[in-house]
C-alpha cells in the first residue's frame, strides 16, 4: 500500500527498474555540498555476475558537484543518457570513476516552492539501447508525482512539529519555562524520524554554565535562579520557531535546530555567543551537525563531548 513518500519512492523505483531495465535506482537528497542516498532499488544479483552489484545503501553520501545529477539539474546533460561516454558532462564527472555508469537516467525532485530537494535517478554498468530515450516523459512524470507527494508530506511535517511542541509543553521546567529532559527526548526522537525519512540536516548544541554553583554559594539561590532564567531567555531570543531549547537539568541546556546546514549552524553559534555575552552569562558550548549515518542522539553525544572538552580546556565563552 502506497501511503507515504517512502512507499511511493520504493514503488516508483521498482516500476522504473522493470520498465527501463537499469540495474540501480535511487531517490536522493541534496543538502549543502552533500548528495545523500535516501532510498534504493537494485536488481538481484544473477548467477555469474558476482561483484557486479553497486551495493549502495541508504545513508551513503557523495559530493554533490561530483555527480551526474548535479550536471543534469544544471542542464549540462540530458535526463536520459543511453551511453554516458557520449555525454562529456557525464563522462568527465568524478562519480564516473567511483561507480560504473554506462547509462544514466535522472530527473529532479522539487519542493512546493520549486527549490531542489533531490533527484530520482537510475544507473546501469552497461550502455543501453537508444530507445530508452523515449521514456523521458514517463520518468519525468514519475519525478513530478513524487515531488507532489513530497511537498504534501513536508507541509504535513510542519504541522507535526507544532503538534510535537504541544506534547512537549506538558514537560516545561517551572523555573525557566523551557522543556525539560523528558520533553527534549520526545522531540529529539520525533525529529530523528523526519531526518531519517527525508534526509533533513540538523544541528545540536550542548551548553553548560560556569557560575551557577559559585553564585548559589556566594549570592544565594535567588541569584543562581536569575542566571538560569537569563540563560533561557538569551537562548530563546536567537532561535527560530522550529527550533527547540531545553533545560536538561541543573546548569545544563541544549538546543536543536532543524533543517540547519553548516553555515546556518555557524551563524547560530555566533548569535548564541553574542546573546550570552549580552546577558552576562559564561558558559562552555559544544556543537555538532547531524550527518548521514548518525542519529540525533549520537549527534548530541558529540556536541556534549565537545562542550566537555571546551570546559576542561578553559575555553569559556564570555
Amino acid at each position: 500500500m502506497i501511503n507515504d513518500f517512502a512507499a511511493a519512492a520504493q514503488a516508483t523505483m521498482a516500476y522504473l527498474r522493470r520498465r527501463l531495465g537499469l540495474q540501480l535506482w535511487m531517490v536522493t537528497r541534496t543538502e549543502g555540498d552533500d548528495w545523500i542516498v535516501l532510498y534504493t532499488d537494485e536488481a538481484a544479483e544473477e548467477a555469474g555476475t558476482a561483484g557486479a552489484r553497486y551495493g549502495i545503501e541508504p545513508g551513503r553520501t557523495f559530493p554533490w558537484t561530483d555527480t551526474f545529477c548535479s550536471r543534469m539539474v544544471l542542464g549540462h546533460g540530458p535526463g536520459i543518457a543511453p551511453s554516458t561516454r557520449e555525454v562529456p558532462a557525464y563522462a568527465h564527472a568524478p562519480l564516473a570513476a567511483q561507480m560504473p555508469a554506462g547509462a544514466y537516467v535522472g530527473v529532479p525532485l522539487r519542493r512546493a516552492d520549486g527549490s531542489l530537494f533531490g533527484t530520482l535517478c537510475g544507473f546501469d554498468p552497461q550502455p543501453q539501447p537508444d530507445t530508452i530515450g523515449k521514456e523521458i516523459d514517463t520518468v519525468t512524470l514519475m519525478g513530478e508525482l513524487l515531488s507532489k507527494i513530497l511537498a504534501s508530506e513536508l507541509e504535513a511535517g510542519t504541522a507535526e512539529r507544532h503538534a510535537d511542541r504541544a506534547d512537549a509543553d506538558t514537560t516545561r521546567d517551572p523555573l525557566t519555562g523551557l522543556i525539560n529532559r523528558r520533553g527534549w527526548d520526545l522531540l529529539v526522537q520525533r525529529e530523528e524520524e523526519r531526518c531519517s525519512r527525508y534526509g533533513h540536516s540538523a544541528c545540536v548544541v550542548s551548553l553548560d554554565l560556569d557560575d551557577v554553583r559559585f553564585i548559589n554559594d556566594t549570592q544565594g539561590r535567588a541569584a543562581g535562579d536569575a542566571l538560569l532564567v537569563r540563560t533561557a531567555q538569551a537562548l530563546e531570543s536567537v532561535t527560530r520557531g522550529t527550533d527547540t531549547v531545553a533545560r536538561l537539568g541543573g546548569d545544563e541546556f541544549a538546543m536543536l535546530m532543524v533543517e540547519c546546514d553548516y553555515f546556518d549552524a555557524q551563524a547560530l553559534l555566533l548569535r548564541v555567543q553574542e546573546a550570552l555575552a549580552a546577558a552576562d552569562v559564561r558558559a562552555a558550548l559544544g556543537m555538532a551537525l547531524r550527518k548521514p549515518g548518525y542519529d540525533l542522539e549520537e549527534t548530541f553525544a558529540m556536541a556534549d563531548a565537545e562542550m566537555s572538552r571546551a570546559k576542561r580546556s578553559r575555553k569559556v565563552l564570555n
